[in-house]
């Protein structure tokens, strides 16, 4: 699912983009019609969606936005002040506990570019589209009466969680300021000591995530099972920065990209959950990769491709020389090449003008036929008016290449 929200002068709206296992497109346009911000659209987009999955009897849900806020603010990554924002969060940790599996993801702004026009419809009070659904809001999702203190009944977990909870004792967490959080705690309490956090939601979570680690060696060392089923060992998120270091500027470092740094550090077999981030920031932060970023690496036109359909086809044409002066006085050789078979055909010239190619084609069409496509460069006996009437009078299509070779 795919939710985005949109505050504008007209209104407030929301936009969802729902993608079943099939690949069906399920849209929805949510207007707003009550006094709101930004990020209470964002909420709204986010709580509705979750109900309309419900409905539909979705019971494992890949939640994306592009709100870095309402993310991490979900995931506890940080923390509410605003006691609007709270309860809001409240009820979106009371719809999680209703799926089996729940993720949520931040993504770029232009990956949510369905979500996000899906949004500006609803805020602009525009047309909606005939494939699209639409509801109307006159009132919060939520009950914003008594503020952070707003109080959910939280349904039961599911057989397989429930029997996980009763086995497990649960663990106060009592964070220490002198040692920095180590994302692999929890699950190493939960693999070795059947201990989850206090939270249902947390305990929930990390019951679920839980089952693609395992504990490996005398030193009870965590391990991720990736998806192709290699085991990665996990570190903190303090040795997985000095790996990617070391890995984009260090002494066989070549200022890679951040997917091939992420790719990198896999491959050497670590993990740690905010690799994709950590490789991203590390890229814009370096300053030789900024520098080198405002060269353009691509061509100034479209590569074209050549087309092999048949033998004598598609011919390449170059010239080549000056050459040592030859008995008759050729300086230079007309070069055609079949891009098929590899056939080669030359022709020694005295002169470069674009009649001697136009008289080296005819002799070629002569023997092979009419040719469908000749690729040559930009030379002056190949841009000439004589040899460019020749091809439009047999049809022939000309492409033309760089002049020097990449």
């Amino acid at each position: 699912m795919y939710f985005d929200g949109s505050l504008m002068k007209t209104g407030a709206g929301a936009g969802l983009l729902l993608i079943s296992p099939l690949g069906v497109h399920m849209t929805y346009v949510i207007r707003i019609h009550f006094a709101t911000s930004n990020n209470v659209a964002e909420y709204e987009a986010l709580v509705n969606g979750l109900k309309i999955a419900i409905e539909l009897g979705v019971r494992c849900l890949d939640v994306r936005g592009d709100s870095q806020l309402v993310i991490d603010q979900v995931m506890k990554a940080s923390s509410c002040h605003d006691p609007k924002i709270e309860a809001y969060c409240k009820e979106v940790r009371r719809l999680e506990d209703k799926f089996h599996g729940l993720e949520l993801v931040h993504i770029a702004r232009r990956y949510n570019e369905a979500a996000d026009e899906l949004a500006k419809i609803a805020s602009t009070r525009g047309t909606v589209p005939p494939d699209a659904l639409s509801r109307d809001l006159h009132e919060p999702s939520v009950d914003l009466s008594s503020g952070a203190n707003v109080e959910t009944t939280a349904p039961h977990p599911t057989s397989a969680i429930k029997a996980l909870l009763a086995a497990a004792e649960v663990m106060e967490v009592e964070h220490c300021p002198d040692r920095p959080f180590d994302w692999r705690t929890p699950f190493l309490d939960c693999l070795i000591r059947c201990e989850l956090p206090e939270d249902r939601s947390d305990a929930r979570r990390v019951a679920q995530r839980a089952k693609s680690y395992v504990i490996y060696g005398e030193s009870d060392e965590l391990y991720r099972r990736s998806p192709t089923g290699i085991l990665q060992r996990c570190i903190t998120i303090e040795e997985g920065r000095k790996l990617l270091v070391d890995l984009h500027s260090g002494a066989c470092g070549h200022h890679a990209a951040p997917r091939t740094l992420v790719g990198k550090a896999f491959w050497q077999g670590f993990y740690w959950p905010t690799v994709v981030a950590d490789a991203i920031e590390l890229v814009r932060s370096c300053h030789g990769c900024q520098f080198y970023a405002k060269q353009t690496h691509l061509p100034a036109h479209a590569l074209q491709m050549i087309p092999i359909t048949w033998p004598f086809a598609v011919w390449g044409l170059d010239l080549v020389g000056p050459l040592q002066k030859a008995v008759g006085g050729y300086t230079h050789l007309l070069v055609a090449v079949d891009k098929f078979s590899k056939w080669i055909e030359a022709r020694p010239i005295t002169n470069i003008p674009s009649e001697q190619a136009v008289f080296f084609f005819t002799d070629i069409i002569h023997r092979f036929g009419i040719r469908n496509v000749i690729i040559t460069d930009n030379g002056t006996q190949f841009t000439g008016k004589k040899f460019l009437d020749f091809n439009d009078w047999h049809h022939i299509r000309v492409n033309w290449s760089a002049v020097a070779h990449p």
